[in-house]
């Protein structure tokens, strides 16, 4: 006669990485958005980063002209 605990054991070890399996599965996919989404906001980024460089120059600018 089989060991009865050892049956439940291995079913709640067979559920337990049925769902790892599913876990790993959605955290790949959310990987795979997360880079979509980093692709999609390298412009926005790019975009920003030149705004504020624009905003300090002038910034500098203004300062420096104040004086005169």
């Amino acid at each position: 006669m089989e060991n009865p605990h050892a049956e439940r054991q291995a079913v709640l070890l067979e559920r337990i990485l049925k769902n790892t399996s599913k876990c790993t599965e959605m955290i790949l996919e959310l990987n795979h958005c997360m880079e979509e989404i980093l692709r999609a906001n390298a412009s926005v980024k790019t975009a920003a980063d030149l705004a504020t460089k624009y905003r300090k120059n002038v910034q500098y600018n203004l300062e420096a002209t104040k004086g005169n």
